[in-house]
């Protein structure tokens, strides 16, 4: 099936080929999306940093261009992906991690996986600090009504898109096409109901994982910025609190009038917070 994704490359990682944008040169930097998502979230904030960094984005498995994994879609799954990506892109120094919602979960639990992989990381209304969770993400947990919601249908994707961002004028014809066209793969919904269930339930997320990968990371020291969306639908910016609490050493800032995606809403200041961070990452 040939897809109508924007042009990006392609590797292959254990037999399984990925799509991927590689470019720039120096320090790595590896972009990570979230769920349903692809590295075309990051299209703007990879050619500001691509300046002077050598820039990895990748879809993950099951997502836009990537095909799915053999096994079950989980967390650890995903993370081990990611290495195998780093491996077959030839990263060996550790990377700066830049991941949004679910993608800022997959570099939590890469570094507590894979610790030398990583020099610090950037979480983007990351996914793993907070219970609550937007009420359709819950529902794909009920088998039935996931059938419902995961139909590639125009119109619920771009309700979809609609919830992604405080400013509507983001929600771009462009962009609901790249999102249809994800959706209506064959292995999407599967990709997406595995996820889920291995994620949250029709209460929320779920404590477990959360509280386990926390720890993990809590026990690095990993110097960390945190950022949200003050906006933001899908995640709500009071996980930021949480976050802070668990991570007390970390950066945070936070963005007014801004939805699930500072990447695409505020790259410009995103883009100076990273570069600040980089080069100071610990704080005094």
């Amino acid at each position: 099936m040939t897809l109508a994704l924007p042009p990006a490359d392609q590797l292959t990682v254990a037999g399984l080929p990925m799509r991927c944008r590689i470019t720039g040169d120096g320090p790595p930097v590896v972009l990570l999306h979230g769920i349903g998502r692809t590295l075309d979230d990051f299209t703007a904030l990879h050619t500001a940093l691509a300046r002077d960094h050598r820039v990895l984005a990748v879809d993950l498995p099951g997502h836009g261009g990537s095909t799915p994994l053999d096994g079950p879609h989980t967390l650890p799954a995903l993370a081990g992906a990611v290495a195998g990506f780093l491996d077959a892109a030839a990263v060996v120094d550790p990377a700066h991690m830049v991941g949004n919602s679910l993608g800022g979960a997959v570099a939590m639990r890469l570094a507590a996986d894979a610790p030398h992989r990583v020099a610090d990381q950037a979480l983007l209304n990351s996914a793993g600090f907070g219970r609550e969770v937007t009420v359709a993400l819950r529902l794909l947990a009920v088998r039935p009504l996931a059938r419902l919601l995961l139909r590639p249908h125009p119109a619920i994707v771009r309700r979809t898109e609609r919830a992604i961002f405080f400013d509507p004028a983001h929600v771009t014809d462009e962009r609901v096409a790249t999102a249809l066209t994800v959706a209506r793969q064959p292995h999407a919904a599967r990709v997406m109901r595995e996820l889920v269930r291995d994620l949250g339930t029709w209460r929320g997320v779920r404590p477990g994982w959360r509280a386990e990968l926390l720890d993990a990371v809590a026990a690095l020291d990993l110097p960390t910025l945190l950022v949200w969306g003050e906006r933001d639908l899908i995640l709500p910016a009071a996980h930021l609190d949480h976050a802070r609490t668990r991570l007390p050493r970390a950066r945070a800032h936070l963005f007014r009038d801004t939805g699930h995606m500072p990447q695409i809403e505020r790259t410009a200041d995103l883009e100076s917070l990273l570069r600040d961070f980089w080069q100071a990452p610990v704080p005094a």
